[in-house]
This record gives C-alpha cells, structure tokens and sequence, in this order.
C-alpha cells in the first residue's frame, strides 16, 4: 500500500496468480472501500472527477482560499477539463471574498473567513460567478502559524452548493494534523476534488 497526503493507493501484486485471479482481488478490495474508491486503473482523483463531470454533463467551478489555486490546478492538469471546468476564484483575502465572490464582511467580521457559513456564501458565490452546476469552496488555516485553540492550524471548511436536483448547500470542517503547511493544502486539495465527485456522482 503507498500512501501520500490525501491519497491512499492499493498494490496487489501476483506472485505468479493468473490475471483473472487479480481482477477478482481488486474488485473485491474496491467493494470493501466503496464509494472511498475512485479508481481501479491508476486513474487520478482529477482524472475520475473529470471524467464523471463529462459523461453527466455537469459544469464545475472553485472558490479557493487557503489552497492558492492547487484545486483548479488539478483539473485543469487532466486533458479534457475545459470541457466541464469553468473556473476558480483565489480569494485569498478577505476583501477579495466579498468583491469577487459576494460574501457578507459582517458574516467575515463575525465569524472569520475559516468558518462554514464563510465557506458555504463562498461556494455559493463562485458558482453564480461562473455560471457552474457545482462549486466546491475551501477555506482554511495551512500554517505553520495563525491557528488557535478555537481554529487549530490544519483547520479546513469546505462548502458544496449544486445546482443539480435534490443538491443542497453543504458545510465540512476536517482538521488535517501534522505534515506542515505542504501536506495541509495538499490534503485539503484532495479532499475538495472527492467532495465534488461524490456530488457528481449522486444521481
């Protein structure tokens, strides 16, 4: 098994079994992990995203903040991306949050742009901005400083808002521990991209 922030990757190896034998393996492994298990083929996370999105038809869009762009920048590395990806605000300050993205400042001054209600008018924000089915929005406290007891570093909220039936707006907080400011954003990258392809998958 080899593992890098935010993904987990299974290595059967055959030791002589035939190819059958290994088919039945990794489908097995793959029923055990369910919808956590992207891909069986060494496709990426950004690559299976992308292809759901174009098989549905579903347009994407980003609100970034603590990642910097890393989102966009994962699925615009997959050939065929423009076909379903429409863009990314990186509203790293909290001025831009509110003149690109529309987010309350009273929400900000109150609550702090790494909060859920923050995340979710961002997520709400970007996808009226571009247009998109789904947005997904992150926000969050990468380090190595600016954490707190209340708002530790590694504190990330993502917001989904889809246009799709039956979506609805979402909030998630996770807490990524240790690592450094690196393994933060990449997890939080990571984790933003299945957010979307759970959604896009959802019917």
């Amino acid at each position: 098994m080899l593992a890098k922030p935010g993904d987990v990757r299974v290595i059967l190896l055959d030791g002589g079994a035939s190819g059958s034998v290994l088919d039945s393996a990794a489908q097995a492994v793959a029923r055990e992990l369910g919808d956590a298990c992207y891909s069986t083929d060494g496709e990426t996370l950004a690559q299976a995203l992308v292809r759901h999105a174009r098989q549905r038809r579903v347009t994407l869009a980003a609100a970034e903040s603590c990642t910097g762009g890393l989102v966009a920048a994962a699925i615009t590395d997959v050939a065929g991306a423009s076909e379903v990806f429409l863009g990314s605000g990186v509203t790293y300050s909290n001025q831009a949050k509110t003149e690109v993205l529309g987010v309350d400042p009273d929400m900000l001054a109150s609550h702090g742009a790494v909060s859920g209600l923050v995340a979710a008018q961002m997520a709400a924000g970007g996808r009226a901005r571009f247009g998109a089915d789904v947005c997904v929005s992150v926000t969050g406290i990468a380090g190595p400083d600016g954490g707190s007891a209340e708002k530790p570093v590694g504190l990330v909220w993502f917001g989904l808002d889809s246009a799709r039936p039956g979506g609805n707006a979402e909030q998630l907080s996770r807490v990524f521990a240790g690592g450094g400011r690196e393994s933060v954003r990449a997890r939080a990258t990571a984790a933003a991209l299945d957010l979307v392809r759970r959604e896009v998958l959802r019917t």
